[in-house]
């Protein structure tokens, strides 16, 4: 495709069980299906939490728009999913998002969604070894005719969700690389069955800028939504490339029913959201400040899930590439290696286009283009990692009840991933993601079966143009 193409302590155990007693009779909206109980005063998960058990590969060819090549932007877990292949000790399915649309008339039917089986992970270093998932759904454009205005370099999440009132139902957000000059919906939901998606919405989230809402999805366990969140079950944001969303991931709380009925809100509605975490914009200062800490331009947040174990521990997890280097920069890949900054020229004196580790600004020898570069502008860096950052949720909550400002959470612990990814073994498209320590867009989407404690991470480009599938137990 060219350019127009993340135990309770034994002296509390009796404590948390009178606790979840509370939680299970209070009245309102409740998971269809089991999830470890949850309370203040779990342990933080670490990354001795998390065993790496594989991967696995997905089905089909490359005719596009039916195809996962290019895809990868969205997935989610069904409990309900597979019922016949769940004694492999990797019950239910995944839906996920295909290749994405593309712009000016080229393919509007992009961006398509099928259900996949999950097989057993295997551990190998060789993307032939590993087993294939199987359809369970083939894809289906469930959102044909919606969401319009972004075609170009969307930007998508799923949540697959079962509680009362709305019952089972897969919650979408919709978005783009860059803004569409008319504002537009960016969220709505659709039925499990994707020949029959009923679809229904669509919906801002608030008055929240487009560029933090439409990037990532996830489950709030219910017990905690109704104590803290008025039963808002799903939470949703994004990290837009340069800060514009936010120096940081952005997470917000929402629900898009209004009533004991599970009655849609109506399109063009804008829904009450909880904010749980928002880092200054880099659209509203010149400076690296109410940050993430270590934060830099290039970052790549592309997943996340609020982790829940049957031992009570819990972490909110995002995962992405993160931006790891000495400097970076807006501009291009410099032929001459990642150590050497190829700035776009023509953009001097508009904003800072080149900052060092620390947010300082580079010395004015770094102000300067390059020769031979490729036509992939966008923001680089001397290096890229994979990384799950880790967030303590109920710092997440005291930003919600107004104890803690939206910028004050930092990740806990950082867990580097690289050693597990396959990285463009094809070396497709290499030009526009880069490649060794410069390597671009290593993950995409994620998806937890909290039942299980089952991790689902999307590798892009990592079977061809296609992603593959890792897996994570979380303990």
């Amino acid at each position: 495709m060219k350019r127009t193409a993340a135990c309770y302590l034994v002296s509390v155990i009796s404590a948390l069980f009178l606790l979840s007693i509370v939680f299970c009779s209070w009245p309102g909206a409740r998971s269809a299906y089991a999830q470890p109980p949850v309370s203040p005063g779990g342990q933080s998960l670490q990354a001795g939490n998390f065993q790496y058990l594989g991967a696995f590969r997905l089905p089909g060819g490359d005719n596009r728009p039916k195809t996962f090549a290019y895809g990868g932007g969205a997935m989610t877990f069904n409990p309900k999913g597979d019922p016949s292949g769940g004694n492999d000790g990797f019950p239910g399915s995944l839906f996920i998002m295909g290749h994405v649309r593309l712009p000016y008339g080229e393919m509007a039917d992009g961006n398509q969604v099928a259900e996949v089986t999950i097989p057993v992970p295997v551990r190998t270093k060789n993307v032939a070894g590993l087993k294939q998932a199987k359809f369970v759904q083939d894809f289906q454009n469930v959102a044909r005719g919606r969401f319009k205005s972004y075609e170009e370099i969307p930007r998508n999440a799923m949540q697959y969700l079962d509680v009362k009132p709305a019952g089972p139902k897969i919650h979408l957000a919709w978005g783009q690389h860059m803004e569409p000059e008319r504002p537009a919906p960016t969220h709505a939901w659709f039925d499990p069955n994707l020949k029959s998606p009923n679809f229904q919405g669509e919906w801002f989230i608030g008055e929240r800028s487009f560029y933090s809402v439409n990037g990532y999805m996830f489950e709030i366990p219910a017990q905690l939504a109704d104590k803290y969140l008025e039963g808002r079950y799903l939470a949703t944001g994004r990290y837009k490339d340069g800060g514009w969303s936010g120096m940081g991931p952005a997470l917000f709380a929402y629900k898009p029913w209004t009533d004991e009925k599970g009655t849609p809100a109506k399109p063009g509605a804008r829904l009450k959201e909880k904010v749980l975490l928002l880092y200054k914009s880099s659209q509203d200062t010149a400076r690296i400040e109410r940050a993430l800490k270590g934060y830099q331009h290039p970052d790549e947040w592309q997943g996340g899930a609020w982790i829940t174990t049957g031992g009570g521990g819990s972490a909110v997890l995002f995962a992405g590439t993160k931006s790891t280097g000495a400097k970076y920069w807006y501009g291009y890949a410099n032929p001459a290696g990642p150590d050497h900054p190829c700035v776009d020229t023509n953009l001097l004196g508009q904003f800072d286009l080149c900052r060092l580790a620390d947010g300082s600004v580079c010395p004015k020898s770094d102000l300067r283009g390059c020769k031979n570069h490729n036509d992939y502008r966008g923001w680089w860096s001397t290096r890229f990692d994979a990384q799950f950052i880790l967030y303590d949720p109920f710092e997440l909550l005291q930003v919600a009840s107004g104890k803690k400002q939206p910028w004050q959470p930092q990740p806990y612990t950082v867990i580097s991933i690289n050693e597990h990814l396959f990285m463009n073994p094809a070396g497709v498209e290499r030009e526009m993601i880069g490649s060794g320590v410069q390597r671009r867009y290593r993950l995409g989407a994620t998806a937890y079966d909290r039942a299980n404690g089952l991790l689902y991470v999307l590798e892009l480009f990592a079977d061809g143009a296609k992603p593959i599938v890792h897996v994570w137990r979380v303990r």
